[in-house]
């Protein structure tokens, strides 16, 4: 069996589409223009298939070449026969390939190893075997140098039976098995840390199944193990039944079968339980981590596909008492028209003076829209700038400021705005998340977006990969407009990279506006693979040919002008005209290689070329009489915006600088298993106040028996 069809099978996926994936990958095809543009080859999969299969593919490649070290090194010892290279050959799972080569694999100097050196490997076989009776007798003859009596004899023969059989990969596969079912993972304090236990109360001094502890609560009692705060310890609460069975195929020779018992059970105690307890807990950390990840995913994705304001100029504000408003104008492009300081708030409070700035910006600048950030003072700013004389001609948006810091003092910043301090930069990320978020956030660290779950606790290669693919996959998704995109949005872009992304600004600082697609090609560095990659994301809206602002591929333009000529009638018109489009026969244009999916895709386009994908922004203001957690009462219903989503539930702002949480279980009055399938990101709710804890500074809040409007 090829690993296409074991990933096939493993995936629930058509074998002639993993091996046509697999095949358009290895050709350096991405997974955005595969599932867009390819769906005849793969039968449709979408971008979560796709990636799963190229993760499969990496799995099953590292799999080949730890095998192929394998038996390079059994090889190397002469010790390699015709049956261990068939079952390492028929292996295709890490685990179990480690299993085959314990046996082989050089140790540290082990006490079964000094056995040996002593010379006890023979007696360890005797007790093993059938033929002993007398173990003392036996044993005699093995006293000596380094073995002063018989009794030592048999425990040294006991320490290499010990190793033996827990080294054994049906033995180790056994106990891999009950441990997965069964195992426990138990937590208490670390001695001299009681004082620092106070936020891990709930899980001290509990016991659960490992394969039922919440990813969440894992991860959590990892990061306190790290801590140095917590001991977690995993282990069977009832190995009894898993000793028996290992022993029952060793200890047929009653005159042996309590020696070789003992030996097992010091085995299991001494190397198996640890051995096989830290793979139970690397591989339930690594689906903790993955479960994180998927959340982190999933609310980065809903993030960067916020509805945008679009081109708009905007006045943003990033709000301060003390050091007052830092305050910038954009055009609709996002480029910084101004920037200035407003003192509307104590100690200084200059209102006056504030009201007067914003009405010349907004008059100046015929400023349409506000952004103010969400940190301190926002909820006055956005007070200040409701009562504003101007405010019914603005929309005035609060806006998450989660990574603009991070933003501020990057070299991206500093290139972009190489005279200005962070305050201004941080104000002008602000405007620009409103304006379009997915442009500005691509230049964040996703880690630095505030709606990750443990991000720090989880695998950090797998949590970069996960989330560079996710950003990829939206980018494509929405396009990009080839003519103001910036460096960083372009290298997102199928087939692009960071020097051609530059490449492509070069370009068109140089030359001017891209006017069509076929001019990417004369782009330094951006070859024929990379053009086909690329070409169908990249957007030239206005274009002579209106293909070249739509999602329609280069490659497929001869089909429309086709459907043009059939009708008589030009591109531009054929896109404009409804009524034609619907004269259109789209199994007329079937071929070879371009099918039904194709012609349809295409047909969709063609109704809204270039359409942008995600909603419409819709405004929200949070309730006027709430400003603190020292307002909230219990049982207000209150409005809300949902700023991350866990496995455990949902946080909401409220408007008084606290998030609270809805528990996973007062999400709906239906039971949920999982929050992103309720609830999204940014998604205005309504929720009823439980508790407040002022003290902690905690929320507790629900969406139980709340009318969602």
């Amino acid at each position: 069996m090829t690993h296409a069809l074991r990933i096939a099978e493993e995936l629930q996926i058509a074998s002639r589409a993993v091996e046509k994936t697999i095949a358009l990958l290895e050709d350096g095809a991405t997974v955005p223009f595969i599932s867009r543009y390819r769906k005849e080859a793969t039968g449709g999969l979408d971008e979560v298939q796709i990636e799963n299969i190229r993760s499969a593919v990496e799995r099953y490649k590292e799999v080949d070449d730890r095998r192929a070290t394998i038996i390079k090194q059994i090889e190397s010892q002469g010790k390699m026969t015709d049956e261990l290279r068939a079952r390492l050959e028929q292996t295709f799972d890490l685990p179990t390939l480690e299993d085959l080569y314990l046996p082989y694999k050089p140790k540290r100097k082990t006490r079964a190893t000094k056995a040996r050196e002593l010379g006890l490997q023979p007696l360890a076989d005797a007790l093993l075997g059938s033929a002993c009776r007398d173990v003392l007798r036996e044993a005699q003859r093995y006293v000596g140098e380094g073995v002063p009596s018989a009794e030592a004899a048999i425990e040294g023969a006991k320490d290499i039976i010990a190793e033996y059989v827990t080294d054994q990969p049906d033995v180790r596969q056994a106990a891999r098995n009950v441990f997965r079912r069964q195992a426990e993972v138990s937590v208490g304090i670390a001695k001299g840390h009681e004082a620092d236990a106070a936020k891990y109360v709930d899980h001290v001094g509990r016991s659960e199944t490992l394969s039922r502890c919440p990813s969440h609560r894992l991860l959590a009692l990892l990061r306190g193990e790290a801590e140095g705060v917590l001991n977690v310890s995993i282990d069977l609460p009832e190995p009894e039944q898993l000793i028996a069975r290992i022993s029952r195929p060793y200890t047929r020779n009653r005159s042996t079968a309590e020696y070789v018992e003992a030996a097992i059970l010091d085995g299991y105690k001494r190397l198996l339980a640890p051995s096989i307890a830290t793979e139970m807990r690397k591989e339930a950390k690594t689906r903790a981590d993955k479960e994180a990840i998927e959340v982190f995913r999933t609310n980065l994705r809903q993030l960067l596909l916020a509805a945008p304001l679009g081109h708009h100029r905007v006045l943003a504000l990033d709000p301060g008492f003390r050091t007052g408003c830092k305050v910038v104008c954009l055009d609709e492009k996002g480029d910084m028209l101004c920037h200035s300081v407003i003192y509307p708030h104590p100690p200084v409070s200059k209102v006056a003076e504030a009201t007067k700035i914003v009405s010349d910006l907004v008059s100046k600048y015929q400023l349409e829209a506000v952004a103010i950030g969400n940190g301190t003072a926002s909820r006055e700013t956005e007070a200040f700038v409701r009562s504003h004389p101007q405010a019914k001609d603005l929309r005035i948006f609060v806006v998450s400021e989660d990574g603009a810091s991070i933003y501020s003092a990057s070299a991206t910043a500093r290139e972009e705005f190489p005279n200005e301090d962070v305050t201004v930069r941080g104000a002008v990320s602000i405007g620009r998340r409103l304006i379009d978020p997915l442009s500005e956030l691509v230049k964040i660290d996703p880690k630095s977006l505030g709606v990750g779950q443990y991000q720090h606790d989880v695998d950090q290669t797998m949590l970069h990969d996960a989330l560079d693919s996710e950003v990829v996959n939206c980018v494509n998704q929405v396009g990009v407009d080839v003519n103001t995109a910036s460096r960083h949005l372009l290298a997102y872009v199928s087939g692009l990279n960071a020097q051609t992304a530059q490449n492509i600004v070069d370009y068109r600082s140089a030359n001017g506006a891209f006017e069509t697609r076929s001019q990417l090609k004369k782009v330094p560095r951006l070859g024929p693979k990379a053009f086909e990659q690329c070409a169908g994301f990249l957007r030239i809206p206005g274009a002579k040919n209106p293909l070249d602002a739509s999602a329609v591929h280069p490659e497929r333009y001869d089909i429309v002008s086709r459907m043009a000529s059939d009708l008589k009638c030009t591109v531009s018109q054929l896109v404009a005209d409804a009524t034609l489009r619907q004269r259109i026969k789209p199994e007329s244009y079937v071929s070879a290689d371009a099918g039904l999916p194709t012609i349809n895709d295409i047909l969709a386009e063609l109704e809204k070329p270039g359409r942008d994908p995600r909603q419409s922004i819709v405004d929200f203001a949070f309730d006027d009489t709430v400003h603190s957690i020292d307002d909230l009462r219990e049982g207000m219903i209150l409005p809300g915006i949902v700023t991350n989503i866990t496995a455990f539930g949902a946080f909401v702002d409220i408007g008084v600088k606290t998030d609270g949480l809805v528990h996973i279980s007062a999400v709906s009055d239906k039971f949920v298993r999982d929050v992103a399938s309720v609830l999204a990101l940014h998604q205005h709710v309504r929720v009823s106040v439980l508790s407040v804890d002022r003290e902690r500074g905690r929320i507790s809040l629900s969406m139980k028996g709340v009318p969602q409007t």
